[in-house]
């Protein structure tokens, strides 16, 4: 009975989408094209870029999620979005630090050993969203994956930052194309009853 009151359509995933695609347009675009040339300020305002978008934009994406999930009976495809949840809230913490980290000046040494567990939890919602058929996610977390197995040897076994960080570049970059048009996917399905391939 209580679950039918509280049972609603509207997922915040596009705020999740939205966030981190714009955040991959700044930190993929930069990188992959060179431009704005690197600098201090550059560095800065990134950070913010990252902090604000690919972090609070994600983060709160993934606990809305996870309580609709777990405190209050709001969804009911409960399986794949459970995924998104940890996946949303994790990533969302992950831009704080890595924006933090670049806004202060602090070493990026170390990002290839987080980068491990983010490619091993990206390889995890990519197995889900196949499993579940929702192929158009799934590519997301195929893109996701990329990202981090390139960042993995970039960032450790020392493979040129500047060829090895324009791969990661691009796979953001392209990662944000993708991100904008399931963002138009799932505000299109929602608010005009569309149905795109999301």
């Amino acid at each position: 009975m209580m679950s039918a009151v509280f049972q609603s359509p509207f997922l915040p995933i596009a705020i999740g989408f939205f966030g981190l695609g714009t955040n991959y347009f700044v930190w993929g675009g930069q990188t992959l094209f060179a431009y704005p040339k690197m600098s201090h300020d550059v560095d800065k305002t990134m950070a913010l870029w990252g902090i604000f978008m690919g972090g609070f934009m994600q983060f709160i994406t993934g606990v809305y999620l996870m309580v609709g999930l777990s405190w209050f009976p709001v969804y009911t495809a409960k399986a794949p979005l459970y995924m998104a949840a940890l996946a949303f809230t994790a990533y969302g913490v992950h831009w704080f630090a890595v924006s933090w980290r670049r806004y202060v000046g602090a070493s990026s040494d170390v990002e290839g050993w987080m980068a491990i567990p983010f490619a091993l939890i990206s390889i995890l919602g990519m197995l889900v969203f196949f499993q579940a058929s929702d192929e158009p996610v799934a590519i997301l977390f195929l893109i996701l994956s990329l990202i981090y197995l390139f960042e993995i040897p970039t960032r450790l076994v020392g493979v040129g930052w500047v060829r090895g960080g324009r791969m990661v570049g691009f796979w953001q970059f392209l990662g944000a194309i993708w991100l904008m048009y399931l963002t138009y996917g799932v505000v299109c399905d929602t608010a005009l009853a569309q149905h795109w391939w999301i």
